[in-house]
């Protein structure tokens, strides 16, 4: 017998999320400059995609690895690592939920900027992080925040709108952007709840067509976008859903230049110090 398909892995090699990470890389670089690496620190990237985080830690010189469920998404991102010369970078494909192959107390930074929010069992996430965390190290996540008003919150609240009801015993990943729930996972996973530290941040995607293309993207290569529009069109809704997605885009767009997209997103940054 074939072990059964893990959703969060099809979810995630559904498409082409390269195509959306494209539009992240200027806030990737800007956030890793936020990170105070120095040369030589050991650094996982968990959901990672192809790189938008990793690709520029390594280039200020730190020895990353970045992790991700999904395997186009692995071989992507070594695709990148090779084309750019960066012996300091591999992509292995793992669950953030169980990070079985990582020693203990392995890495300086573990990061993780909208990927292991989607990972399933939270405080399983959140243990793993602290595990293969050394000593004196950091974590950092970044995580979409429920019913914010901007731009991903809004995609995946439109989007759920559109498809059936979650499994029982679903935990949304949008409760990531949640601080008390941070908090919680986080303690019951032996950090202090003095050395978690949350604040909003920004994160701005930008993409040289217009926020009607933009929105095809994510049509095309966004899983979550790519399955609310399969349940839509089923339905008849196809178009409405569209109609609403467009409108969103075209709204939160902030670029003087209309013929392009520039689409800043709040998001919860979450600073921890394992001990």
């Amino acid at each position: 017998m074939t072990a059964p398909i893990n959703p969060n892995k099809a979810l995630w090699e559904k498409g082409d999320f390269t195509r959306i990470a494209a539009s992240m890389r200027e806030s990737g670089e800007a956030l890793v400059g936020t990170l105070a690496l120095t040369k030589g620190q050991k650094l996982l990237d968990l959901g990672c995609g192809d790189g938008t985080t990793a690709v520029p830690a390594a280039k200020r010189g730190a020895d990353v690895l970045g992790v991700d469920i999904a395997r186009n998404l692995v071989e992507a991102g070594n695709a990148r690592a090779k084309q750019m010369g960066l012996s300091n970078l591999r992509f292995q494909e793992g669950d953030a939920s169980d990070l079985r192959d990582l020693k203990d107390r392995t890495f300086d930074r573990v990061v993780t900027i909208f990927g292991a929010m989607f990972a399933p069992k939270p405080f399983d996430v959140a243990k793993e992080m602290v595990r293969v965390t050394k000593p004196g190290g950091r974590i950092v996540m970044g995580n979409w925040i429920p019913n914010d008003p901007t731009l991903v919150a809004q995609i995946l609240k439109i989007a759920s709108a559109y498809t059936p009801p979650p499994p029982d015993g679903f935990v949304s990943p949008m409760l990531w952007g949640v601080e008390a729930n941070v908090v919680e996972r986080f303690t019951t996973a032996g950090v202090a709840k003095d050395n978690i530290a949350c604040t909003k941040d920004s994160y701005t995607f930008n993409s040289q067509g217009t926020p009607r293309a933009f929105v095809d993207t994510f049509r095309r290569y966004y899983g979550p976008t790519m399955n609310a529009f399969e349940a839509a069109e089923k339905t008849g809704r196809a178009a409405d859903l569209q109609k609403e997605l467009e409108a969103l885009f075209e709204s939160q767009n902030k670029s003087p230049d209309k013929a392009k997209t520039s689409i800043p997103a709040t998001y919860l940054r979450v600073t921890v110090a394992p001990g």
